[in-house]
């Protein structure tokens, strides 16, 4: 299976973890790989211990993010069950403030609470109620062109028609080739 794509909003590469040869969140170590390529990018931070609660968790909230964005791209309503459902997993792990001592007198800032399970699905429901309701964002956000591609992307360039140019744009464009030679010969 190939790598994640990641690089896009936090709450479209949750759903790019979903290609359609298989899950790439099909273990805890697996998803462990996906929080760091993600903690990388200063998006998420990788908990201590990334097990089957954490995975259950993420995979719940994914689930819902496919169905709330799915239903917001086509226009319709998300069902009330599924805002519920994101709600809990908010409110599961609420956001708090602090105040730490920092080098030039106290820093404040806000973190979510509660075990690492809640605190990591608090974190993806947040990014999937942004891309929800973000309608910019959301508005900009395209399937990849690839026949044999589910995965999405919002576009820098309005050109751009693949997820990845160097995967399934590559072999869009060496299945043209081919075709070409067969429809020549």
């Amino acid at each position: 299976m190939a790598d994640p794509l990641i690089g896009e909003p936090l709450a479209l590469d949750l759903l790019n973890t979903r290609p359609r040869d298989g899950d790439q969140l099909a273990d805890p170590a697996a998803l462990r790989r996906w929080l760091e390529l993600q903690e990388a990018r200063g998006l998420l931070e990788v908990p201590a211990v990334t097990g089957p609660a954490e995975l259950t968790a993420v995979r719940e909230v994914r689930e819902l993010a496919v169905v709330a964005v799915g239903r917001v791209r086509r226009g319709e309503p998300v069902p009330g069950a599924v805002l519920d459902a994101l709600n809990a997993r908010l409110l599961a792990a609420p956001l708090v403030g602090e105040l730490l001592p920092g080098p030039a007198g106290p820093v404040y800032r806000l973190r979510r609470t509660g075990p690492a399970s809640a605190r990591l699905a608090g974190e993806l429901a947040e990014a999937v109620a942004e891309l929800v309701t973000g309608g910019e964002v959301l508005a900009a956000v395209r399937d990849c062109a690839a026949e044999d591609c589910a995965l999405m992307f919002v576009p820098a360039n309005p050109r751009r028609r693949w997820c990845s140019p160097a995967t399934c744009g590559n072999r869009a464009r060496v299945a043209r080739h081919y075709r070409r030679r067969r429809e020549g010969s």
